[in-house]
């Protein structure tokens, strides 16, 4: 296919069919869900989404892609030529659908604002895009490693996170600079916080300045108490937001 990519876009379409397969059988919705698939560029794994039982919606931003997503014909598909960060999400979400099933190659520098529209705007069952490894590395990083960070705690909170494969930046086409991760997000049955409000500021607010300890970062709080509740999980205002486990947000927000 010659086509004049868009850099700005971050456009780099997959070619490789063994990839496109280990997606698309990571995804196995039933009859009454919904695929969503973000930026379906040429419509490789389009072609796969399309036999699984589900409804498919597709959000392209580029039209120049029209006339090749075209010759994709199936009645389970619905192909949107608009800016998935600007669409209101909810208007295509139907009540008939059970469970939402995401799915994309994510442009590197959109990934985080995007996942923050799934999760603000539905309420997805699974999410399972294609990343930049070293973001990736971030999202399923545990406690005390460098990595760990407050969209490590934020994610894992919510999901499940499971690696589906490595994705070598061979595999597509024009070739990026880095190396990809296919991984896959899903809603965990965790207990939740009884106040998610104060959870995700505390989270913000512990790794304000990663190099600083709790005591610093969390001087608008209650430092006496979160002494005293960090104390009861073996832990010190002395620690650092990356030594406090997922579950220790949860204890702190629960118990402040």
């Amino acid at each position: 296919m010659k086509f004049d990519y868009n850099k700005s876009l971050g456009q780099n379409f997959l070619k490789d069919n063994n990839i496109i397969n280990k997606i698309s059988d990571s995804i196995n919705p039933k009859t009454d869900d919904l695929i969503i698939e973000i930026g379906p560029g040429s419509g490789a794994l389009t072609k796969h989404l399309i036999n699984k039982s589900a409804d498919v919606i597709c959000f392209e931003i580029d039209k120049r892609l029209e006339s090749i997503l075209s010759e994709i014909k199936a009645d389970n598909l619905k192909i949107v030529f608009d800016d998935f960060l600007k669409i209101n999400l909810k208007d295509y979400i139907n009540s008939k659908y059970n469970r939402l099933f995401f799915v994309g190659n994510l442009p590197y520098y959109i990934t985080t604002a995007i996942i923050n529209k799934i999760i603000n705007e539905s309420n997805p069952y699974e999410i399972t895009i294609m990343i930049q490894k070293e973001v990736a590395l971030r999202f399923m990083a545990s406690p005390h490693t460098r990595e760990y960070s407050s969209i490590s705690v934020f994610l894992q909170y919510n999901f499940d996170i499971e690696k589906i494969c490595n994705v070598s930046k061979n595999c597509f086409e024009p070739i990026p600079k880095v190396d990809s991760m296919v991984i896959k997000l899903k809603r965990n049955k965790k207990i939740k916080s009884k106040n998610e409000e104060l959870l995700y500021k505390l989270i913000k607010a512990s790794f304000k300045q990663k190099r600083k300890n709790l005591k610093n970062n969390l001087n608008n709080y209650d430092l006496l108490k979160i002494e005293s509740l960090l104390n009861n999980r073996n832990k010190t205002t002395k620690c650092r937001a990356e030594e406090l486990s997922v579950d220790d947000f949860v204890y702190l927000a629960d118990n402040l």
